[in-house]
């Protein structure tokens, strides 16, 4: 049986869950497929972003294991986000 959802015909708003996912490599000039609602870091380390609103770019430092970002970006980059932020994962 497919799963039922419960919030089919309701207008989704910003505050609303991720509803996709997709592992970020991360690149200094590629924009990911979807701005974020948020990033998943599953090993600990620096992550750069370039930011959906004003397009700056903002280094987190030292962010936990396990950390959701709740950020909206467009690129997570290469140069600033250290080699140990592993399994980063772009939530939309």
């Amino acid at each position: 049986m497919a799963a039922a959802d419960p919030l089919t015909g309701y207008t989704v708003g910003p505050e609303a869950p991720a509803d996709d996912a997709a592992s970020v490599t991360p690149h200094d000039t590629n924009e990911l497929a979807f701005v974020t609602r948020a990033l998943y870091v599953g090993t600990a380390g620096d992550v750069t972003v370039t930011m959906a609103g004003t397009g700056a770019s903002i280094t987190f430092k030292a962010v936990p294991a396990g950390t959701i970002l709740p950020i909206r970006v467009k690129i997570v980059l290469d140069t600033g986000t250290t080699q140990a932020a592993g399994d980063i994962i772009a939530l939309w």
